[in-house]
């Protein structure tokens, strides 16, 4: 099922139920993918650049939800997590530390020889293999503490 079709029938569904958090949050989300079209000067955006669109709301939720705490803002730090809650169920499930370790053994297993300078090097072919399974700060840490 397309990811923008499954946005669109998730709104249907929270107007009918009139859940107000999750009309919001998916009218706000459709707008970011609108703009995000609007940006890229096309129709339609497959389900690649959606993800993308919903990563970025994503780590904005992440973002103030840290911004929150340091606050002592709790109303805010709960709607933010409900919010991030609802946004995830429509990611991909993320790699965890180990399996990300293993895809780059395995990339060193090809390249070869690695030296701390060839960062760059198994970085770009970590991430084209984890393709947005898993955060690049988290691949970025991994791969400094193999390489070292």
């Amino acid at each position: 099922m397309n990811l923008q079709y499954k946005i669109d029938v998730d709104l249907k569904q929270a107007m009918a139920a009139k859940n107000r958090p999750e009309i919001d949050l998916l009218r706000l989300i459709k707008a970011a993918i609108k703009n995000e079209m609007i940006t890229q000067k096309k129709q339609t955006l497959i389900d690649h650049d959606i993800l993308s669109v919903m990563k970025k709301e994503s780590k904005k939720r992440q973002d103030a939800i840290y911004w929150y705490m340091k606050g002592k803002r709790d109303d805010l730090i709960e709607k933010e997590r409900a919010e991030l809650m609802m946004i995830k169920k429509y990611l991909p499930e993320e790699l965890d530390e180990a399996e990300i370790r293993k895809i780059i053994a395995e990339v060193i297993t090809e390249v070869g020889e690695i030296a701390p300078s060839q960062f760059g090097l198994v970085m770009k072919k970590v991430m084209a293999k984890t393709a947005g399974k898993a955060d690049g700060a988290m691949v970025s840490k991994a791969v400094k503490e193999v390489l070292k």
